[in-house]
């Protein structure tokens, strides 16, 4: 089964707009404009993915709800959680798909961090709103000792890491 719609809310919806639809390449196809139940009103704008009208990623502009001085966008922040824990993920089908994403990224003039997790190759930056978006390239096969492994760590209490990343790297802006 896979998803329809991500749906986040956004600090700056012009500056997100850019990233999205300039950097990103997603093509903002609708906005619903409502109320919200807590109060205030909303615009919820939907970006297409790859041209699909079945996947789209959306974002709130949020006015007048209560409170809403004290909103915070970056989901990581908002939950104290370490930066980068909550991402978003989008896939990639070749290497060279892969290089182009960071290479756009970078000239963008953005910071990218790469990551070879030894089964994906993942890049990753920050959107407008703080949250850490990634592309992952799935570079190995599932083994049915990849399965035994990941049910044994359900039951694990103690650090036991996984083998380390075969490279990481940061890139900085081209």
């Amino acid at each position: 089964m896979a998803y329809h719609h991500l749906a986040l809310a956004a600090k700056d919806m012009k500056a997100t707009h850019e990233f999205y639809e300039g950097i990103m390449g997603f093509e903002l196809v609708k906005v619903e404009v409502a109320p919200i139940m807590s109060g205030g009103w909303g615009k919820h704008f939907f970006y297409r993915m790859d041209g699909d009208d079945s996947r789209f990623i959306a974002f709130w502009e949020l006015h007048d709800g209560p409170g809403a001085d004290e909103y915070i966008f970056d989901l990581n922040k908002a939950a104290k959680l370490p930066p980068a824990t909550n991402h978003y993920s989008f896939a990639v089908g070749s290497e060279e798909e892969f290089a182009e994403w960071r290479e756009k990224w970078r000239s963008a003039g953005l910071k990218v961090f790469e990551i070879d997790h030894n089964w994906c190759k993942s890049i990753y930056t920050q959107d407008p709103n703080g949250n850490a978006v990634e592309f992952c390239l799935t570079t190995g096969e599932f083994t049915p000792a990849d399965r035994a492994r990941a049910l044994a760590a359900l039951e694990e209490t103690e650090f036991n890491p996984s083998p380390p990343p075969a490279m990481m790297k940061m890139w900085e802006p081209a």
